[in-house]
């Protein structure tokens, strides 16, 4: 029996800058199969016939008004990292989790703002690179455009790489 880890605290880094203290919260990418139904002649109903991965985006929060971060808007191959540390409970051992994004801010949320309250910008980017370490391990990356799919140290597209490549 254990306890889950939660994340403890976090950094953000854009483009190598340093977000320390202004990073408020983020939404991970949702990682997911593209797929279509196919019923066949004989089969008595339909099966799920994979037909790659959905494309994936992420959210960050940030506290005030950062004028880096809104230049960054529609710029392609914007790099992303997070670094988290997640722990079951004080006094175990944390976890690093490091993720790798790279894509383009294509929307901000500039939300209300009111004298004297805190102000929170919201930045969507639609990704085309993923990457997720645990302790240094690389769990999974995705890297759209060059064909990279890889989940628990396995290449899950490289044979079809193989094929193009010729």
């Amino acid at each position: 029996m254990g306890l889950p880890r939660t994340l403890q605290n976090l950094n953000t880094y854009v483009n190598g800058a340093d977000y320390r203290g202004i990073i408020g919260e983020f939404e991970q990418p949702k990682l997911s199969e593209a797929t279509s139904d196919w019923r066949g002649g004989g089969m008595p109903g339909a099966v799920k016939i994979r037909q790659g991965l959905n494309p994936m985006e992420a959210t960050l929060t940030f506290g005030g008004h950062e004028t880096g971060l809104v230049r960054l808007f529609a710029r392609d191959d914007t790099r992303i990292r997070l670094v988290c540390a997640y722990q079951a409970k004080s006094g175990s051992t944390p976890q690093a989790v490091d993720i790798f994004l790279r894509g383009s801010f294509n929307e901000i949320d500039f939300g209300k703002d009111k004298p004297g309250e805190q102000t929170e910008h919201k930045y969507k980017a639609d990704l085309t690179y993923y990457r997720r370490e645990v302790n240094g391990t690389v769990e999974v990356e995705i890297d759209m455009l060059n064909g990279i799919y890889m989940v628990g140290g396995v290449d899950r597209y490289a044979e079809i790489m193989a094929i193009l490549a010729g």
